[in-house]
């Protein structure tokens, strides 16, 4: 919950749920090498699938645990009736150690007020 906070008073942003549900991963080994941005699959990556959604677009999914982790869209899915969102492995993992699915809350961040936050310079 800290998280949503900070991005909120740095990125001077109203936050709005674009999405709640279920929330799963997915790995290398149950997909294919590419996402359907074309960018690789990377398990140690904090990305997402979403149905809808620009792709390089940021998004902050918050468990219901009050866990939190923001994640790029990278690719398209999940394809599993009352699925929200397939997080990487990685973005799981921050969410809850064991866990296969989740239920989450998801927030659009605008990408432009959190540049220097979240992707490194010169990109």
């Amino acid at each position: 919950m800290l998280q949503l906070v900070a991005l909120m008073l740095m990125s001077q942003q109203t936050l709005l749920p674009v999405a709640q549900g279920e929330a799963s991963y997915y790995t290398v080994a149950s997909t294919t090498p590419l996402t359907a941005s074309g960018d690789p699959m990377d398990d140690t990556l904090y990305t997402c699938a979403m149905r809808e959604g620009e792709f390089g677009g940021y998004y902050l999914v918050v468990a219901e645990n009050g866990r939190s982790v923001v994640c790029k869209l990278n690719d398209r899915g999940p394809f599993i009736k009352g699925r929200v969102i397939d997080l990487s492995k990685a973005a799981m993992r921050k969410l809850h150690p064991h866990a296969g699915t989740l239920k989450v809350t998801i927030y659009r961040i605008e990408r432009s007020g959190l540049l220097p936050v979240l992707e490194p310079e010169g990109a």
